[in-house]
């Protein structure tokens, strides 16, 4: 599960976040662009509701339309994060999304699921059965 994070929908970035995931051959099986109300960004942040950061977390993720990404691939979630950079863009290494773009510990850009069943947690928030789509790619046997 990947989100592009408002300040990427507000930057322009979608296409280019979205293209560094298909040139790794990773499959979107997923994609949507939603506006996130106050009850799914609690239910999101569920396991930061204790933490000082979890209100700033909340007003960001509602402040403007993300665009929610369901990915397959071989260790799609290891792949994804290490695609993403480590959370803080100033330690971000060069090459990854938030090391080119991110700006800050909030405005970071992406989110991606943390494991396996993080991920089929997180998509079931963001999507309906229905939304899912079962394919294989023209160049799986390259990749």
């Amino acid at each position: 599960m990947v989100l592009c994070k408002p300040d990427a929908v507000q930057r322009g970035l979608i296409g280019r976040i979205v293209s560094r995931f298909e040139d790794k051959g990773l499959k979107i099986i997923g994609l949507k662009m939603l506006k996130v109300d106050q009850d799914l960004a609690s239910k999101h942040y569920q396991e930061h509701v204790t933490k000082p950061f979890y209100d700033e977390l909340c007003s960001f993720i509602t402040s403007s339309p993300l665009v929610a990404m369901a990915i397959e691939g071989e260790n799609a979630v290891a792949v994804v994060r290490n695609l993403m950079g480590v959370t803080n863009p100033q330690d971000a290494a060069s090459g990854t999304i938030r090391g080119d773009f991110g700006l800050s510990l909030t405005m970071n850009l992406v989110h991606g699921s943390d494991s396996p069943a993080s991920a089929e947690r997180e998509i079931g928030l963001f999507f309906k059965p229905e939304e899912l789509h079962d394919y294989k790619l023209a160049l799986a046997d390259w990749t």
